[in-house]
């Protein structure tokens, strides 16, 4: 038996192959056939004692049974040890029941991967209330990394060290921008979010805010719908930036709010690996890697 290798299902193989080849592991593919009434065979191949799942969570519910049953399969083959690499990791969002009769998401699919991993790897997962991910599973190991460094080395890269101004959308993001920036020597701005709803947000920029002639960098964590990563990049232009950039972790988004954000002035649009999307040109291979080195060792 293999003492390690990294698992993946055909979604996130790709990346999930540059993290294997970048721990100077073997990569091994998770086979799943759909039935016609909708369930799933799972097959793994040759377990190893410690085993690294890849698996982006987005779009999560049908990854999350699949997910259960590659667990299963692997502990059956002697799998030992098993983490989840979860660059995007899905449902920590709703962390209370802001409506009666609602589930708190975070705390039930927590408590789901808690009883199938015994360490959680992830990359800015997105949270509110709860501080650290540690929290969110405090029955076994879990980190949560940061991209701000990997996003601001690339753009360092593209010629933006420097060079520019980084601007956030909203109050939440801005310790995060601050590392992007930091990285960058440049200054960092952020918005005020003003949400009416699911796609209607209003993004409020001060007066003080002045990127007239400057190359800006409008960075994120998250993307979905767009409306707050629109309005920034609006306001960038309205203000007479000379060009804007945006730089996401993980993009949710569709084809649709892509051509939005070139038609409301972005020059170019990046995201790292958290999520397969065509936007992606940030690697976290190595970023993943460092954490997960420890584990060929033990």
């Amino acid at each position: 038996m293999m003492r390690s290798a990294v698992y993946s299902f055909d979604h996130g193989a790709t990346h999930a192959s540059e993290l294997a080849e970048t721990l100077g592991i073997n990569l091994s593919r998770i086979d799943v056939h759909v039935f016609p009434d909708g369930e799933s065979r799972v097959r793994v191949s040759a377990p190893a004692r410690t085993a690294l799942v890849y698996c982006p969570l987005d779009r999560p519910n049908g990854k999350l049974v699949e997910l259960m049953l590659a667990v299963d399969a692997l502990r059956r083959g002697g799998a030992e040890r098993l983490i989840l690499v979860a660059p995007y990791l899905c449902y920590m969002r709703q962390d209370k029941a802001f409506h009666e009769g609602e589930a708190v998401s975070q705390q039930a699919v927590a408590r789901l991967l808690s009883a199938l991993f015994d360490r959680i790897v992830t990359v800015d997962a997105h949270l509110h209330r709860v501080s650290s991910v540690s929290e969110v599973f405090p029955q076994i190991e879990a980190e949560n990394l940061f991209a701000a460094e990997t996003i601001a080395h690339f753009a360092a890269r593209q010629g933006l060290a420097g060079q520019c101004v980084v601007v956030g959308p909203d109050e939440e993001s801005a310790q995060w921008v601050a590392r992007v920036a930091d990285v960058l020597n440049a200054p960092s701005f952020t918005g005020r979010k003003i949400r009416r709803g699911d796609r209607d947000v209003e993004i409020s920029f001060g007066e003080e805010i002045d990127v007239k002639g400057k190359a800006v960098l409008v960075a994120d964590d998250i993307v979905s719908s767009g409306g707050t990563i629109l309005s920034a990049i609006a306001a960038m232009r309205d203000r007479g930036a000379s060009s804007v950039h945006v730089a996401i972790t993980h993009a949710l988004f569709d084809d649709a709010v892509f051509e939005r954000m070139m038609f409301s002035g972005a020059e170019r649009v990046w995201s790292t690996t958290s999520v397969p999307h065509p936007t992606n040109a940030i690697s976290l291979a190595a970023l993943l890697s460092n954490a997960l080195r420890r584990e060929l060792s033990e």
